[in-house]
């Protein structure tokens, strides 16, 4: 195989508000967990079913952490793209190695797209802050109306 590709694509929920902190060099990262959801039917029973995953997703990219910052609060679902990276760490009680995979968001090869939440909100305050650069003109509020001609 020539090459390899590492992209993850998911639409999920906010479990709780975002981390956000600051590294040592001075820039910010958030950090929050994604839920994502499976729900079906059992054949036996007929019952409805349901199985959520939760994904830890990291971000670097400053433009990014500045939206999450804003605008991105509990059960905020929100439709992300970027790397699966494992860290390792060793736990200082125990002195085990431990393990984490997140997915990370950091350069040009990440997006994140608010699709509901405070939308409201967020276009109005996007006429009254000074860095307009924070939400992309793409990012814009998604329309619920379905008649909207399709741009392909």
């Amino acid at each position: 195989m020539a090459g390899s590709l590492n992209k993850v694509l998911l639409i999920g929920r906010l479990g709780a508000d975002p981390d956000i902190k600051q590294m040592v060099n001075g820039k910010n990262i958030a950090r929050f967990s994604l839920a994502t959801s499976n729900t079906w039917k059992d054949k036996n029973t007929g019952e409805k079913k349901e199985k959520t995953e939760w994904h830890r997703v990291v971000i670097f990219n400053e433009g990014l952490v500045n939206v999450v910052q804003q605008y991105v609060k509990k059960g905020a679902q929100i439709y992300i793209e970027g790397q699966l990276t494992t860290r390792k760490w060793t736990d200082e009680k125990s002195g085990q190695d431990k393990y984490t995979t997140e997915i990370v968001l950091q350069g040009y090869n990440s997006t994140l797209k608010i699709l509901s939440g405070k939308i409201n909100q967020v276009t109005n305050q996007q006429d009254t802050t000074e860095n307009k650069q924070t939400l992309p003109k793409d990012e814009a509020v998604p329309s619920n109306d379905l008649d909207d001609e399709i741009p392909f």
